[in-house]
């Protein structure tokens, strides 16, 4: 069997938030669970909303999660394919002219409502001769196009939901090209996946009535069986209300500015709504190590800015030094001194942007924090020579302790104070001998070092 191909189709009419992450990353890390390939594609066929900026934002945002599209495409360039398409389905007779305005089509549905009846197209246009359209044109009106439907039972496999119907009699004839020519994103979808081969579609389950018409639209527009869907859960705000990337609300272009990781962002976009536990991931390609599209829940998958804040830490403080080296550099945290930097500091940061905190205690100056200065004069006077290792600390406590008739706090807060101006920190068994005999030296006496 071939290995599968995936697509993710965002429309550049906005940033992309964590719930549209969700759907490209379980298409990317499906694929990649397998060997397949991802495509991105620009669903910009709506010319008004559709945005150049929102274009670039979107590639920036993927790839900071750590989605490389092996291809990417756009359907604004894509036309002729939609017109050729088009004209298969008008030569099939699935595809014909309908006149009704938008205002003669919502009285209609009250009409049909107020009977008892659904609220289906009722194929009137079908019923017009040559004449009848001939005359509605000479008024003015230009026609938009609807796929006829066969009235049947659709039914396919979803890898999420397991066995699925759907009675087609209970929908309307769907609009394919509206009056102005523009063609609408139930075409222009499924003419690309059958131009592609794209062999799984992975998307919210909001997607799902669209799924009998897609199928018989891959019948009427190839040969080839159409791809295999599964429609996951949607991820939703922690109160249950939808989440929109034209509000902003917690774009991935925010959440990155916010500091959180993108490792965090990826597993709890994946896992989260699942039987998988949410926990840090190293790497994309350890997310697809146990990935299993069955696992998904068919209930809301809730989403809770703590939970995700909470996770970047937990992910940030297992990262290794080689995942974080370029990142530490654009801090100017370079040189034999980073990665033991980073090994003593990582358990203590919120956000990689605190390091520069922790650099500067390290390498920079200071202003020491002076509780007892006769206290620091014998700490000073019982420093060790250099060199210095982890564990020095213990040696040099050892004879303060016993020069100055301290232990506990008493002893540890005063000198984490002067050496490094703050309260709490990482161990200073660690930090010691970054910091140097210099720079403790002058930092015991009160100096800024």
């Amino acid at each position: 069997m071939a290995p599968p191909l995936v697509r993710f189709a965002p429309s550049p009419t906005g940033r992309i938030h964590i719930g549209n992450a969700r759907t490209a990353l379980l298409n990317y890390v499906f694929a990649r669970s397998q060997g397949g390939g991802f495509v991105l594609r620009f669903d910009d066929t709506d010319r008004e909303r559709s945005r150049e900026e929102f274009v670039q934002a979107i590639e920036v945002d993927l790839a900071w999660l750590g989605i490389r599209p092996d291809v990417t495409l756009r359907q604004s360039a894509r036309e002729a394919l939609y017109v050729a398409a088009v004209q298969r389905l008008k030569d099939l007779g699935r595809l014909y002219p309908c006149y009704e305005t938008a205002e003669e089509l919502e009285r209609r549905r009250k009409l049909q409502q107020a009977r008892g009846l659904p609220p289906i197209y009722d194929r009137a246009a079908r019923k017009l001769t040559p004449d009848d359209r001939a005359k509605l044109e000479a008024e003015g009106r230009r026609p938009h196009w609807r796929f006829e439907l066969k009235h049947e039972i659709v039914r396919w496999h979803d890898l999420v939901r397991g066995d699925s119907h759907i009675d087609t009699a209970s929908l309307s004839d769907p609009v394919l090209v509206r009056e102005d020519g523009n063609f609408l994103y139930t075409l222009t979808s499924a003419v690309d996946d059958v131009d592609l081969t794209i062999t799984h579609v992975i998307r919210g389950e909001d997607h799902v009535t669209n799924t009998a018409v897609q199928i018989q639209l891959f019948g009427a527009l190839s040969d080839r069986p159409p791809p295999t869907f599964a429609h996951h859960n949607l991820l939703v705000a922690a109160g249950g209300e939808g989440l929109s990337k034209r509000t902003g609300a917690l774009s991935i272009g925010s959440l990155r500015d916010a500091g959180i990781e993108s490792l965090a962002v990826a597993a709890l976009a994946v896992l989260t709504g699942s039987s998988h536990e949410v926990h840090p991931i190293a790497s994309l390609a350890e997310l697809s190590e146990d990935f299993d599209l069955a696992r998904i829940s068919r209930t809301p998958a809730k989403f809770d800015p703590a939970e995700l804040q909470a996770l970047s830490q937990r992910t940030l403080h297992k990262l290794d030094f080689e995942s974080v080296r370029d990142r530490l550099a654009a801090y100017e945290i370079t040189g034999f001194k980073a990665e033991p930097f980073w090994l003593a500091v990582r358990g203590n940061l919120e956000a990689l942007r605190d390091v520069g905190d922790w650099w500067r205690v390290v390498e920079g100056e200071i202003e020491p924090v002076v509780e007892d200065a006769a206290f620091l004069e014998i700490a000073c006077e019982s420093l060790p020579g250099e060199p210095w290792d982890e564990t020095t600390w213990k040696d040099w406590t050892g004879l303060v302790a016993q020069a100055a008739g301290r232990k506990g706090r008493a002893l540890y807060h005063p000198l984490r104070l002067a050496l490094t101006g703050r309260e709490t920190g990482p161990e200073l068994a660690k930090l010691l001998p970054l910091i140097g005999r210099a720079k403790a030296s002058a930092r015991l006496r009160g100096a800024a070092a």
